[in-house]
């Protein structure tokens, strides 16, 4: 890519909550409340975990140990915004969430069962379509 002078966008994901923008870039860690936002993804990875998620390791570099891997998966930027969701709006709160790029096939999964652990509604908009995440399910059919 380099080569012909072509530069990958970095994936970067807002929402907003009292009529304030908060952007997340992956393994973002500027945000204000970056140990509560980094606490209720482990929270919610040990959830998850619990429930039969795997996470697909697929979606991150191919040069890091397995546990690394797992690691920056939590830390994409959809992930994010979603706990910053979770930690500032009252539960039973939908979650709008838009982000530059295509949502991973692992934030998809993730954010279907989290979805069903929250009992929330989590509507995000990526770059091809809507996916209207509720009670576990995917409006977009899994694309």
């Amino acid at each position: 890519m380099k080569d012909r002078g072509l530069k990958k966008s970095p994936g970067y994901s807002w929402i907003e909550i009292k009529n304030r923008v908060h952007a997340f870039v992956m393994r973002d860690r500027s945000h204000p409340e970056t140990d509560k936002i980094y606490a209720r993804l482990k929270s919610l990875a040990e959830q998850m975990k619990v429930a039969g998620y795997v996470p697909d390791t697929n979606f991150v570099l191919h040069d890091v140990e397995e546990e690394v891997k797992e690691d920056l998966l939590f830390s994409h930027s959809e992930k994010l915004a979603i706990a910053f969701g979770l930690i500032n709006t009252k539960p039973g709160t939908p979650l709008w969430i838009t982000k530059n790029l295509r949502v991973c096939g692992d934030c998809h999964t993730a954010s279907k069962l989290i979805s069903k652990i929250e009992g929330r509604e989590i509507i995000v908009r990526d770059a091809n379509r809507f996916h209207h995440f509720k009670d576990g399910l995917c409006s977009c059919g899994d694309y």
